[in-house]
């Protein structure tokens, strides 16, 4: 029978627990280094009050990620939404609501189940997309938006 010290077990530990926390929430415990892309491009925060000045006042088409701390499918998109914000760095604005901070804007939306991404365009919602998508088809509806910006 092999015995193991407490080193060996606060190593393994830690281990485990290292390799359990980009599951658990992926944009707020993944470390720059353990990105699969070098774009340092996030995400901006948007609040209810905010929102017109980022969004609907905007010059350029956003994406907007309606999502939640709590919410398994928004964990899953998140990094989707993080690279979009990377690749569209100056032709697109991406942004993130959170819905238990701020509950006015997702009401005036009818938001209703999240993730929710709306794209705005010119102030006026473009398109939406409930749930989890494929990075393409928010790439194509992103570069469909940027094309008629042009």
């Amino acid at each position: 029978m092999l015995r193991r010290g407490r080193e060996t077990n606060t190593l393994l530990f830690c281990s485990m627990l290292c390799n359990a926390l980009p599951a658990l929430h992926p944009p707020l415990f993944r470390p720059k280094f353990w990105r699969n892309n070098m774009n340092t491009h996030t995400p901006l925060a948007v609040t209810d009050g905010s929102f017109k000045e980022e969004v609907l006042d905007s010059d350029v088409p956003v994406l907007v990620d309606f999502w939640a701390a709590w919410c398994g499918p928004c964990r899953m998109i998140a990094p989707v939404v993080e690279e979009l914000a990377g690749e569209f760095a100056g032709r697109a604005k991406v942004v993130k609501m959170d819905v238990d901070h701020n509950t006015e804007t997702p009401m005036q939306y009818g938001i209703r189940s999240i993730p929710t991404l709306l794209f705005f365009k010119d102030g006026q919602v473009a398109g939406q997309l409930v749930g989890v998508s494929p990075k393409k088809d928010l790439v194509d509806r992103l570069d469909a938006l940027v094309a008629q910006a042009a």
